[in-house]
């Protein structure tokens, strides 16, 4: 009960965060395309969204380290913390000089024959290239003190830090409006910047509040727990790393054959999936750690119902959001945008079914790496995750769309789902058959039932601002239906059957002695 009002508390943080943030982004990024304009947009989200890729290294990375910590907090042991952190920055310094190595290495390679990038720009883009591999210390710098924050459930810092972030991207937008500088170049260097800038306040923050942030690395260095976080660390940062190649891949790939402005619209697609989003990993933010500590506890039981009801909350939160933007695609980018770039709608689309399919199994990895024996997980897991790169490659070698990439990562995605099952099960003892029927085959009964009945003003009314707010009005109200008559099963549906029935009872229609204890 403790832990379920924890995670509500924390989640409502996070969501009030998300209020701020979300419209400010979107905001944020119509200025830059219309600065920067396609061409420009597109080079910045092939080069210069490395950073942001970072960013994805730098939360996975610090799940690893989080586990530790709060796998030590569940256990009661307060001074293994300390260990943990310095151990961990020692780590993350030597993968922070390994990176900058490769990511030297692969730059050269990149602007020597790989990218189709206009000759005119070959220059501001290795710039924006080279500030990126900068920061890249910093981030790395920064995972040891993100997994503290995370394993103490600190989300109001999360929240501050995330709106000072956007605040400070939309005046960087109207910065690069104005100046009369290279807008790419002074854009990357400003991201950068304020890349750096965030991390520097997380460990300013930490060093002041959190004890176990203390660098005394001779003091707290222990041998065992060295060997036990390399080895947890080292199969983790695989899993890591063939996830970014991954990601950034799919530019790399779509740049190769199709150029920069396919670019802009994968940047564009990466936006909009990236705010809906936000809306379920603000949740499994909240929700992560209590796995890890239910794990560190002996509760295996309380971890697994954590992991079952985090992918079906997850996915629902996703559905919620994604349904109405999935059908309105096209006017909802006309509306947010002047100027949309070519495939922008369909790969948005695509993307959006993608991540739709990820929240189906979306906590179980957590679960996997509460465990801590993810060796063979991690091994198949990279070898499936790199996979997708060569097939697009060979696909568009024989004349297949732009868009096909999206569809082959929609099929890696259907594979994941059977992957982290399956290890799920080994590992953590999680019934397959249960987790089908309770996730798979609830979530999806009710995404079909709420996007067959939002399809209705599609087809009945003209394109328009009415056809849309009548769209989120008839998706919103067949989700409340389908979430309590098939999402939910009987014992999942108590909790909302309480809360209504006290609901009444504020308004007077029921007495007090009809609430269910």
């Amino acid at each position: 009960m403790q832990a379920a009002k924890r995670v509500a508390v924390n989640t409502g943080i996070l969501y009030a965060r998300m209020a701020v943030t979300v419209l400010i982004s979107l905001y944020t990024t119509r200025l830059i395309l219309e600065a920067l304009g396609a061409k420009d947009f597109g080079i910045f989200n092939l080069v210069g969204g490395t950073i942001a890729m970072l960013g994805f290294l730098n939360a996975a990375m610090a799940g690893a380290t989080q586990r530790f910590m709060s796998y030590a907090e569940g256990a009661g042991n307060t001074d293994q913390s300390k260990h943990i952190f310095n151990v961990s920055l020692v780590l993350h310094l030597l993968i922070a000089a390994l990176l900058i190595v490769v990511l030297e290495i692969a730059g050269y390679i990149f602007f020597n024959g790989v990218l189709t990038i206009p000759a005119d720009r070959v220059e501001a883009a290795k710039l924006v290239y080279h500030f990126m591999v900068v920061s890249t210390i910093f981030t790395v710098f920064s995972v040891p003190y993100d997994a503290v924050i995370n394993a103490h459930e600190n989300m109001l810092l999360f929240a501050i830090l995330g709106i000072v972030e956007s605040v400070m991207k939309l005046l960087i937008a109207f910065y690069v409006i104005q100046t009369t500088e290279d807008k790419l170049v002074v854009y990357g260097v400003l991201m950068a910047a304020l890349s750096i800038f965030l991390l520097l306040l997380r460990v300013f923050y930490c060093q002041k509040k959190y004890p176990e942030c203390k660098i005394s690395i001779r003091e707290n260095y222990d041998k065992k727990l060295m060997k036990e976080m390399t080895s947890f660390a080292g199969w983790s940062f695989m899993g890591s790393s063939t996830s970014m190649i991954s990601a950034y891949g799919q530019g790399i790939v779509l740049n190769v054959f199709f150029g920069t402005v396919v670019n802009a619209a994968q940047g564009i697609a990466s936006q909009v999936s990236g705010q809906l989003g936000a809306f379920a990993a603000t949740m499994l933010r909240a929700l992560n750690p209590v796995i890890a500590k239910s794990e560190g506890g002996g509760d295996r039981k309380l971890m697994l119902r954590a992991s079952i009801m985090g992918s079906k909350i997850s996915f629902f939160l996703w559905t919620f959001f994604c349904v109405p933007v999935l059908i309105e695609m096209p006017y909802v980018l006309n509306l947010w945008l002047k100027d949309v770039p070519d495939y922008a709608v369909v790969f948005c689309r695509l993307y959006l079914i993608r991540i739709l399919i990820d929240q189906l199994y979306v906590t179980l990895s957590s679960s996997i790496m509460a465990v801590g024996n993810i060796r063979k997980y991690e091994t198949y897991n990279s070898l499936l995750t790199i996979l997708p790169l060569p097939v697009a490659y060979i696909l568009f070698l024989n004349g297949y769309p732009a868009y096909t990439i999206y569809v082959v990562f929609i099929v890696y995605s259907v594979f994941s789902f059977a992957l982290n099952l399956y290890f799920a099960n080994r590992i953590c003892g999680l019934e397959i058959a249960d987790y089908l029927n309770r996730v798979a085959l609830r979530c999806s009964l009710s995404f079909a039932f709420i996007f067959i009945f939002s399809l209705v003003p599609f087809y009945i009314m003209p394109a328009g601002t009415l056809r849309l707010f009548e769209t989120v009005l008839c998706s919103s109200a067949t989700f409340l239906l389908s979430l309590y008559l098939i999402g939910f099963n009987k014992e999942e549906r108590r909790p909302f059957n309480h809360l209504f029935l006290l609901i009444l009872q504020k308004i007077g229609i029921v007495k007090s002695d009809s609430i269910i204890k």
